[in-house]
Order: C-alpha cells, then sequence, then structure tokens
C-alpha cells in the first residue's frame, strides 16, 4: 500500500511576521515534522499552495529551508497567495510545464497524481483571489486525464471549483469550476482534493467525489451568510494521509497540537 501525505495552506511568512497571532512558520514545521515521523514510508508529499502568505523570494527562502532537510520527495502547487516568478526564482530546479505553470502527472502502480496550477496571473490581483484555469492549463488537464489509461486519477488544485456554502470562500473559488468538473467527471473513479478553505470538508458535485484539508496554520470558519473570505481562528493545524489501494482511495486528516499526545485507550463497546 502506497502513501501520499497532504499538507495544505502553510502560508509561510517572513521570521516575526504573524497572522491572527500564529506563527506560520512554526505550525508548519511542527505539522510537517509529526507527518514525516509518523508515515516515513510515504511516497511523497504534496503542498496544496498558499505556500507563502505574501509572495515574497524571502518567503520561500524560508520555506526552502525547512523543506531541503526532509528527505522525502515534495511536490508544491501555487495557490492565490503565491506568486510564480518568487518561486522559480528560489527553487530552482522545480520544473514547470511547456507553458511554464506548475503542472506535474506522475504515474504511481494504480494511481494518476495530477497536480494543477490554479494561480490567476500574472498579472497578479491581490484583491481578488480567485483562482483560474486558462484553455492551455485546460488542454493539459484534459491530457494528463486522458493519459491515465486505467489509473485511478487523484487530482489535486487549490481553488475548488465547486462551492462549499461557506459564503466568503465560495466568492473566491475556481472561475468556470462547472467546466473543470465536467472534464473531470468524465474520466470514471477520478477523485479531487482541494486547499484555500481551511477546513476539513467532503462532499461530491457532478458526479466528482472531492475533499478538502485543513491549513497547518490558521483555519476557516463555518460561515454560511458572511461575505468574508479573510475570518479565520485558531484552531490546530494538520496534514492529510492518503492511502492508496487497488480498489481506491481513503483520505485522512489528522490534527497537530490540539491537546498533548496520550496512548490510545479503549473505550466501551467497538466504535
Amino acid at each position: 500500500m502506497q502513501k501520499l501525505l497532504v499538507i495544505s495552506d502553510p502560508h509561510i511568512c517572513e521570521p516575526g511576521e504573524k497572522i491572527i497571532g500564529l506563527d506560520p512558520k512554526a505550525r508548519f514545521e511542527r505539522v510537517l515534522d509529526a507527518a514525516t515521523t509518523a508515515h516515513p514510508d510515504a511516497t511523497a508529499l504534496i503542498l496544496l499552495g498558499d505556500l507563502t502568505h505574501n509572495g515574497l523570494a524571502s518567503e520561500y527562502e524560508v520555506l526552502h529551508s525547512i523543506l531541503e532537510k526532509k528527505t522525502i520527495p515534495v511536490i508544491p502547487m501555487l495557490g492565490n497567495h503565491d506568486r510564480r516568478e518568487a518561486f522559480r526564482e528560489i527553487f530552482t530546479s522545480t520544473k514547470t510545464d511547456e507553458n511554464g505553470f506548475l503542472q506535474y502527472a506522475i504515474d504511481l502502480p494504480g494511481h494518476r497524481v495530477i497536480t494543477l496550477d490554479t494561480l490567476d496571473g500574472p498579472p497578479y490581483d491581490d484583491v481578488h483571489h480567485s483562482g483560474r484555469l486558462c484553455p492551455d492549463r485546460m488542454t493539459w488537464l484534459a491530457r494528463a486525464l486522458a493519459g491515465s489509461e486505467d489509473r485511478m486519477p487523484l487530482v489535486f488544485m487549490h481553488h475548488p471549483p465547486f462551492e462549499t456554502g461557506i459564503v466568503g470562500m465560495d466568492n473566491i473559488n475556481l472561475t468556470d469550476g462547472h467546466a473543470v468538473l465536467t472534464l473531470i467527471a468524465a474520466k470514471r473513479r477520478a477523485h479531487l482534493f482541494c486547499g484555500h478553505v481551511h477546513r476539513t470538508i467532503s462532499g461530491s458535485t457532478q458526479g466528482v467525489p472531492w475533499t478538502i484539508f485543513k491549513s497547518s496554520a490558521h483555519q476557516g470558519v463555518l460561515d454560511l451568510e458572511t461575505n468574508d473570505s479573510s475570518l479565520s481562528v485558531d484552531e490546530p493545524g494538520a496534514y492529510g494521509v492518503l492511502l492508496l489501494r487497488p480498489y481506491g482511495v481513503v483520505a485522512h486528516s489528522e490534527d497537530v497540537g490540539a491537546a498533548p499526545a496520550k496512548p490510545p485507550e479503549r473505550a466501551s463497546g467497538s466504535g
């Protein structure tokens, strides 16, 4: 059985900078260490976008210095808080597709991992944080899905191409998500994984099952009325563990730092 680790929305800042009083670097290091210690046999770690908070080269330097201490292969992705040029300035060995987007199709024995670049820009809009898959990226996705053959496609994108009911975040999700979901739905057995919302959510839209992972930093709130995408709370960070089974995929989310670690105890009954 193969495993993939997933960490979403690190929002790495420069040293000393905090978000709602939290240190994103310290939170990310804690989650990363917990994930790699508990699952040293994982095939790779997928970083699901919003690697940094301001898209600065100095922030990517901080992230790079953390990751280079780990031996696990890392698959980085970009979100709305990232800047493609600054990322490539620091992560010089990271390859892009033929159009300069940070996208990969990686074949495993029974699965094809497809990671997408949903960052809208350049030019970048620091106010409007929606994602986009331009015609070139849509064409690339269609080829990647077609090339999966008998492997199960696991599609990763920062911006959800569907509504979650959290109004503030739905207003800045992926533009034209219907077309993207139609493309993914045509490939049977595909599963979609997203970040951006800073909450653990699962569902199905247009016949596509999907999973959203929490952030390693600050978390979002379950607010179904307020048109504010910045609402955040101090809750534990988390990482995801994907178990790749011959019949599909199982997604787990593990909080880090929720309470002092204690050995498992047996509860009465059986679950």
